[in-house]
């Protein structure tokens, strides 16, 4: 009897991303499974040769489309005879894109409907977080499941950059915030509330932002000019741009708190680093946001400068606060952890090879 192949595509496959990452797990876990297994894609990073670039997906007996942005894949997944699955990453919302790009927002708002156009055309539909599988339900998908993005925690266990934790270690509290320079990250809520601490509680304190600055830069230059109206230093407001692995490890090791006032989040992997780094967290509970911490970090519900200044002062200067915190980030981490991932994935790979027949 031939081998059964269960293939992942994906619109694009990049080198260190945590959708590529995750692709690379499911993957090995299939293989390991039996199944024969190749992760397909349509643009493809250089160092990642040896993948099949827009391969023809035909020969395989399932699919698995990755989607967070519109593509053809979507309906090469329509017209697909074998098993059908789909892992939703999310789409975040135009409106936050409009003041900014009508091109980002134009990407989203087809994406938001070609998703739709998969609900009569999926076996089955998984999401990696439950904020986003209830967004699959509420689209119509039938039957739907939550898994996680899959983190391969221990590349964290590496050295400090050595030049960078010198200059991070000089007695300022650290707040750490890691994500894509975009507008529904709020960047402009985490330099408020920068100038609130620095004002009101203590100077000796900065914000360090790691993430692609390049995105939309128009976005960047507001940034960039708020903090000047607001007369922060280059030193307060640290804009790191994209970073190696080294580096970004050593943000995480050097910062005392990690602050996210982001209004849309699908998932949220800088909350799973930062509870593996042992880094607490303070963050507005948004979209995925308390799906992912469970009951670890600190959730506030809205935003007001001062009083998120005021609660980052206390969970920096308050150690049993602190070790509170950081027990139940330690607890949640279990929730990630790889043996239970690979348990729950072989039970949706059953749950998909049981679905009802072929398609014609």
């Amino acid at each position: 009897m031939s081998t059964l192949r269960i293939d992942q595509w994906l619109p694009a496959l990049h080198s260190g991303d945590a959708i590529g990452d995750s692709a690379f797990f499911i993957r090995n876990r299939l293989r390991k499974a039996g199944y024969a297994s190749d992760i397909r894609a349509l643009t493809v990073d250089k160092g990642l040769d040896g993948l099949p670039v827009d391969a023809d997906a035909d020969e395989a007996d399932a699919a698995f489309l990755h989607f967070a942005l519109p593509s053809p894949l979507t309906d090469r997944l329509r017209r697909f005879r074998g098993k059908r699955a789909l892992i939703y990453h999310n789409i975040t919302p135009a409106h936050f894109f409009e003041p900014y790009s009508t091109e980002l927002a134009g990407i989203c708002l087809i994406g938001k409907h070609e998703i739709t156009t998969l609900v009569e055309n999926t076996d089955l539909a998984l999401a990696d977080s439950e904020y986003n599988r209830i967004e699959l339900e509420a689209m119509g998908f039938h039957r739907t499941g939550e898994f996680p993005i899959f983190m391969n925690l221990a590349r964290y266990d590496v050295g400090l950059c050595g030049a960078l934790a010198r200059s991070l270690q000089d007695g300022r509290r650290n707040i750490l915030f890691v994500g894509r320079i975009v507008p529904n990250k709020r960047i402009e809520h985490l330099i408020k509330t920068l100038y609130y601490f620095k004002k009101f509680i203590s100077p000796a304190v900065r914000l360090i932002i790691v993430g692609k600055t390049s995105l939309l830069p128009s976005y960047m230059k507001s940034l960039m000019q708020l903090a000047m109206d607001l007369h922060l230093s280059p030193e307060d407001v640290m804009f790191m741009g994209h970073v190696t692995h080294e580096e970004l490890v050593t943000c995480y090791r050097c910062s005392h708190c990690f602050l996210s006032l982001s209004e849309h989040e699908g998932f949220c992997v800088p909350l799973v680093e930062s509870m593996y780094m042992g880094v607490p967290i303070v963050a507005l509970a948004r979209c995925a946001v308390p799906f992912t911490l469970g009951n670890a970090g600190l959730l506030i519900d809205s935003y007001n400068a001062p009083e998120v200044a005021e609660v980052v002062a206390e969970v920096c200067e308050n150690q049993d606060l602190r070790e509170s915190v950081l027990d139940n980030q330690r607890t949640r981490l279990d929730y990630f952890r790889t043996e239970r991932l690979e348990m729950l994935f072989d039970d949706y790979i059953g749950i998909l090879l049981k679905a009802h027949g072929g398609h014609e």
